[in-house]
């Protein structure tokens, strides 16, 4: 069922009835936008914790649909990725703005442009929110390079929406 069709009945979508702890995983995964910017690398000021984020990308993340090549097994690839569950939701501040997860945790409806509002994976490309055609693989980059990547607009994107 749609979410319009949904609404039209007088039902109420899962992500306005549900709080993330009780949504199963069929809903949990629909969550994500699909806009790939946390899989972007972030730098951590040891001594402040100030995160400073970088338009590198996970090796696994596909720079154009902005999707994890390998979701089921990227744990195996990439050790330290972060698997979001409602505990890690309610701990990183990083999560960009316009996240289905972090708006649902902090009692926000979801933008216009997510695929469960929208109807079509395509639209948070086409809003400009993903980070589609902005980044750089982290393949063959040194670690120590990542700073000449420096970047404001995942924290900034969506602000305005």
């Amino acid at each position: 069922m749609t979410t319009s069709t949904a609404q039209e009945r007088g039902d109420l979508p899962f992500w306005k009835t549900k709080t993330l702890a009780e949504m199963n995983d069929r809903e949990w995964e629909s969550l994500c936008d699909g806009c790939g910017l946390c899989c972007l690398n972030k730098l951590e000021d040891w001594d402040t914790g100030e995160i400073a984020w970088t338009s590198v990308r996970c090796v696994l993340l596909d720079g154009e649909s902005c999707r994890c090549k390998d979701y089921d097994n990227r744990q195996a690839t990439v050790p330290d990725c972060i698997r979001l569950t409602v505990e890690s939701v309610e701990k990183i501040s990083w999560l960009p703005p316009t996240c289905g997860y972090r708006l649902i945790r902090d009692g926000h409806d979801l933008y216009w442009w997510h695929p469960l509002v929208s109807g079509d994976p395509d639209t948070v490309h086409q809003a400009g929110i993903s980070a589609r055609g902005r980044t750089v693989s982290e393949e063959g980059l040194d670690i120590e390079d990542y700073e000449d990547y420096l970047v404001t607009w995942p924290m900034e994107v969506g602000e305005e929406k």
